[in-house]
């Protein structure tokens, strides 16, 4: 998940614990915090891609597309 945000400009910040911090200067700065396990919850990963949508001011499909492909 911390490599497919690199499409967006994030960069991991920090880690505390089992989660990533992850931090994009891109339209202003902007954080996102994302668990490191092997899987993510459905629900984890629709938050994240939510929150990315919102910032970066495109739709939840086209992040999800840039993020794993068509």
């Amino acid at each position: 998940m911390a490599r497919a945000l690199g499409a967006f400009g994030y960069v991991v910040t920090r880690q505390t614990g089992s989660h990533l911090r992850l931090t994009t200067p891109a339209g202003g700065e902007h954080h996102v915090t994302i668990p490191r396990h092997d899987a993510l919850r459905v629900g984890t990963l629709a938050a994240v891609i939510a929150e990315v949508a919102a910032h970066a001011h495109l739709t939840r499909d086209e992040v999800a597309s840039r993020m794993f492909g068509d």
